[in-house]
């Protein structure tokens, strides 16, 4: 595939500048108009802010924040432009959070994202997110729709059904969590069947090196996308594989972690995001995950700023096998027995698949844990119960070994 998905992808930096004034101005004179943002966008003279260096003296906006706004105001706190029966769905992801999602083109900009693994109209995807209640699923899909590929709503689970049906099917590319197309594989070979996916578009968790390079040994090429339920795409490889690129539907900050500050060029910092999606406005939204600009452009000519992509998390926070733990679940684990005085959550990379061990500081080594780990943490792992005090005084409660470079 050759091209570029819309010119917005080559504009000049004068233009993409003059541009993303204008559309501030409007974004926050909206945005204003919602009772989410009364107060902290109350004095806010919408017309001064036209660049970059304007918004961000702008508060941030944590996820915290809407949590407790959605509590008191549900289901979206006041944030959302429209009435909660005017949004095509209605997503939840853990704490809990409500997003709204709607199937116009392109909505959460995945197209973008397909279209640069060089996905298209002759392909069908497997896709391998989850389409119950989290908005992973919804999302590729509408965004295959964007650049006009069929879709094989698979999910994950039944890996025979999913080998039989991709075989059947014909699917031709992925989506999904880079290690499930793994599994699929794996499962595949074992099963003496030739699957035809030469493609693939993954997230929701890290890429690693390793599993690229096999999956690229097996004729697959496999591009990245970062994204989040409450923004949608934020940023995504093209074929240069250098950093991450943009999205030309949000504007990016790197921000000191609990400041809001601008950090310095190139240095590591918290990524946050301001959408330009007029039906659900978010201002400076702090994703909690930490990212680097990287220098200059990208080979592939497309001219948006760059990022390094996933380099961890502003709080102890961890995605493992495509979901998120934190440290309030770790928390409830630990309340949830009496004889239990503390627990570490360590997040390993075993082959190219990850691993997850709870250890437990009980005086109780007769009771099996593994019950409360998978109903509080909402995945499985080892569990090991160790002597009261012998778990490191470091505050960690979640400990993450993998290595990212």
């Amino acid at each position: 595939m050759t091209g570029y998905y819309d010119t917005l992808e080559t504009r000049s930096k004068d233009e993409r500048a003059a541009d993303i004034g204008g559309a501030l101005q409007v974004q926050i004179g909206q945005a204003q108009s919602l009772p989410g943002y009364a107060k902290t966008l109350k004095d806010v003279d919408a017309s001064e802010i036209t660049s970059v260096k304007e918004l961000s003296k702008l508060p941030v906006l944590r996820k915290s924040d809407l949590t407790k706004a959605q509590a008191k105001t549900p289901p979206f706190g006041g944030f959302a432009m429209h009435a909660v029966n005017k949004y095509s769905h209605i997503f939840q992801s853990p704490g809990p959070i409500y997003e709204p999602g709607m199937i116009g083109k392109d909505w959460w900009g995945f197209g973008r994202a397909l279209f640069a693994a060089g996905i298209g109209k002759k392909d069908i995807v497997h896709n391998c997110f989850g389409y119950h209640l989290t908005p992973a699923g919804m999302m590729f899909e509408n965004g295959a729709r964007a650049v006009g590929a069929a879709v094989l709503p698979a999910g994950t689970g039944q890996t025979e059904l999913q080998v039989t049906a991709a075989r059947d099917v014909g699917t031709t590319a992925y989506a999904g969590t880079p290690d499930y197309l793994k599994v699929i594989l794996d499962k595949a070979e074992e099963m003496g069947v030739k699957l035809k996916i030469s493609k693939a578009a993954v997230g929701g968790g890290a890429l690693f090196p390793s599993l690229r390079q096999e999956y690229a040994d097996r004729g697959i090429s496999c591009l990245q996308s970062y994204a989040t339920a409450d923004l949608g795409n934020v940023a995504y490889e093209s074929e240069a594989m250098e950093g991450l690129i943009v999205d030309e539907r949000v504007i990016v900050e790197i921000v000191t972690p609990g400041t809001g500050k601008p950090v310095k060029p190139g240095e590591v910092g918290e990524v946050v995001v301001t959408t330009l999606n007029h039906d659900y406005p978010l201002i400076r939204f702090a994703t909690g995950d930490l990212s680097a600009v990287m220098p200059g452009v990208s080979p592939c000519g497309r001219t948006n700023m760059r990022i390094k992509g996933w380099m961890g998390r502003a709080d102890q926070t961890t995605k493992v096998k495509g979901m998120f733990i934190r440290p309030e679940q770790v928390a409830a684990l630990v309340a949830k027995h009496a004889e239990v005085s503390k627990a570490r959550v360590i997040a390993r990379r075993v082959g190219e698949m990850d691993t997850l061990t709870v250890q437990i500081e009980s005086s109780d080594k007769r009771t099996n844990y593994d019950e409360s780990v998978a109903s509080v943490l909402k995945m499985r792992g080892i569990v090991e119960v160790v002597a009261p005090g012998s778990l490191p005084n470091d505050g960690l409660v979640i400990e993450d070994q993998r290595k990212y470079d």
